[in-house]
């Protein structure tokens, strides 16, 4: 299951689970498109890949497949 990561890594900016202005990488790291774009120019370093849209979860599967909670914050990325 895709860990749906609550934050943008880098700014530390709110991405509910149906954002659909957040990235992800293919190691699960979570970016607003925003700093996806102006700051990652979509490509994240830490794996080497690019950043994509990140899915939604609809809202009728959240309870049963919950998004994470745990916040993730690398400032210096």
């Amino acid at each position: 299951m895709l860990e749906l990561r609550p934050n943008c890594e880098r700014c530390d900016k709110d991405l509910p689970p149906n954002a659909t202005n957040a990235m992800i990488c293919s190691f699960e790291c979570t970016f607003c498109t925003s700093c996806a774009a102006n700051v990652l120019n979509n490509y994240w370093p830490n794996c080497g890949g690019n950043l994509t849209v990140r899915p939604i979860r609809p809202a009728s599967l959240l309870q049963q497949y919950p998004a994470s909670l745990k916040r993730v914050v690398k400032k210096d990325s």
